[in-house]
């Protein structure tokens, strides 16, 4: 998907992860160095949710792998519903050797469904040297390194036309309240205040994560996440009830709510950057500059240009980030090559190749920042890598794939109900509930 999720201006929170445990186990490595072309005449399949830019792009890297080592590769979009999907090639006897996991929650359904292979030596030995633990620990399950996170998302951005905010005569706001106030402001001028793009739940899920995060606090979040308190927590309705202002005001939201749940993300941010402007701002991660440099044309940091998400009331300023994460399948017809691949992934050759093509951030520490085009994309890097330790983990791609990571069901169908109806905060709380507990077993 275009989805999950990163991009942060210089003196912005400086972005950061933590979690515990680290890896270990595999087999013997095909080595993906020296350009030998080892793997010649061999094929990887390779299965990721990625499409439009974000797909060609990371073409782009599978072609430089292809000629260093002579194996070919062909992907396979699986749209948002990766793991019904990947689960249903397995059982036909058509597994991919690599999938492009985009959620921790699944990466450990896919471990505890017994379908990874740990990482080999030799990667485990690549992702040591140029990763931070923190990266190593959310790709690992029970202590044992199955994913290597390729590519990292800032989810914490707001994304907006300087254009439009200049004839509004209003500034990147400092607090959400102020968000809401300039946007009445912008929607006077006769453009809407935010594009929405409700046809894709889990974009909903990261508005309401950037928003409990500041308003419950991170300690909130963590429980939250991990299902230890019940969404119908106080808290949760809290933060419902915030946002709930923001989906019924038919003066913020670019076509209301009817227009909004029938716009998908590339359409989100082509309400804002395309051709016909219908909205002065977009909320989701770095890869809005991606769709809005590629698809659009337009110069990051000149024609589009991001604030942090604002805090809420007495709350800090929230960093949510996500990422990719590649693992390779046990049943894959080729996975010493596909372990390969993932040789590969983990170095800043890789790397270079999606940055110097823009929409792309890498947790790889040994990234040259000059790999990225713009200042913007290079300051949020820097960010990235630097880690501190506000920064969570997007909590719906923590959660089991039934309740945060599936179109038209669990978190993201609910959220899509509330945005139709947001009349109601704790009926929704209750109804996420509901699906949670069944999701998590408990």
């Amino acid at each position: 998907m275009m989805r999950r999720r990163t991009t942060l201006l210089t003196g912005c929170t400086a972005l950061v992860l933590a979690l515990g445990a680290t890896a270990c186990g595999g087999d013997e490595p095909v080595s993906a160095g020296g350009g030998d072309k080892s793997l010649d005449g061999q094929t990887v399949t390779v299965a990721g949710v990625w499409s439009g830019s974000e797909q060609k792009n990371f073409q782009k890297v599978l072609d430089a792998f292809t000629e260093k080592t002579g194996a070919k590769t062909q992907f396979v979009s699986t749209g948002d519903n990766v793991s019904t999907v990947v689960g249903s090639k397995i059982e036909g006897g058509n597994a991919p050797d690599v999938v492009m996991v985009p959620q921790v929650g699944v990466l450990k359904q896919f471990a505890g469904n017994g379908w990874l292979k740990p990482l080999d030596e030799k990667v485990r030995s690549t992702v040591g040297a140029n990763f931070a633990e923190v990266w190593q620990n959310y790709g690992s399950v029970d202590g044992t390194l199955y994913g290597l996170y390729f590519k990292a998302a800032h989810k914490s951005t707001v994304w907006y036309s300087p254009e439009a905010l200049e004839q509004a005569g209003v500034t990147p706001p400092k607090t959400y309240d102020a968000m809401l106030k300039d946007g009445r402001t912008i929607s006077d001028s006769g453009l809407a205040a935010f594009s929405v793009a409700g046809q894709d739940g889990w974009t909903l899920t990261d508005w309401f994560e950037n928003v409990y995060l500041s308003q419950a606090g991170p300690e909130k979040y963590d429980a939250l996440a991990a299902h230890e308190i019940k969404w119908t927590d106080p808290t949760v309705v809290e933060a419902l009830t915030t946002l709930g202002k923001l989906f019924k005001d038919k003066q913020l939201i670019a076509g209301g709510q009817k227009a909004a749940l029938n716009t998908d993300f590339p359409g989100s941010v082509e309400k804002v950057f395309g051709p016909e402007a219908e909205a002065a701002m977009v909320y989701e991660g770095d890869f809005v500059a991606g769709v809005a440099k590629d698809q659009f044309g337009k110069s990051i940091g000149t024609d589009a240009n991001f604030f942090p998400f604002p805090p809420v009331g007495d709350g800090k300023a929230p960093v949510v980030s996500g990422g990719d994460a590649a693992v390779v399948l046990k049943d894959g017809k080729n996975s010493k090559a596909g372990m390969a691949l993932l040789e590969y992934l983990a170095t800043p050759e890789a790397a270079a190749v999606w940055a110097e093509a823009g929409g792309f951030l890498s947790p790889n520490k040994k990234l040259d920042l000059s790999s990225y085009g713009d200042d913007v994309t290079r300051a949020t890097a820097k960010s990235l890598v630097a880690a501190g330790d506000s920064v969570r983990f997007d909590m719906s791609d923590q959660a089991p794939a039934a309740f945060g990571g599936t179109k038209g069901a669990g978190e993201w169908k609910i959220l899509q109900d509330f945005l139709r109806d947001p009349a109601d905060p704790a009926k929704t709380a209750a109804e996420l509930e509901k699906a949670a507990a069944k999701a998590y077993g408990n």
